[in-house]
């Protein structure tokens, strides 16, 4: 079984990107446009686009992925857990928890997540 996860770019990436496609959306207009026409205009048309893609990923929380993670739950050991049996989990909970290697608050919250799903 695969989980498929999008990933979207960080706000300070977003951030930098959304401004220079400002910039070059300004030199396209005022550079490349006047001295190419038609290739000033597909370069111009790239920079808004972009822009846009960036501006939205900045400061929205919405955004648009800029690629696709698939992860082989199957062969993943971080999805380990799953394989295990409720009792094991909750044993090796107690486990954790005795050796203090987990705090009372995050053996508790885990506690109720794995008998949810029991």
């Amino acid at each position: 079984m695969s989980k498929r996860v999008r990933v979207k770019p960080g706000k300070g990436q977003s951030t930098a990107g959304f401004i220079v496609g400002l910039i070059l959306c300004f030199i396209g207009i005022f550079m490349v446009i006047p001295t190419f026409g038609p290739f000033g205009i597909l370069w111009t048309l790239f920079a808004a686009i972009m822009t846009g893609i960036n501006g939205l990923n900045a400061f929205s929380n919405r955004g648009i992925a800029s690629h696709e993670i698939i992860i082989d739950e199957e062969h993943n050991p971080y999805f380990e857990d799953s394989r295990k049996s409720s009792e094991e989990r909750l044993n090796e909970l107690q486990s954790l928890y005795e050796k203090g290697i987990i705090t009372a608050d995050e053996y508790q919250q885990r506690r109720k997540q794995i008998i949810e799903n029991i």
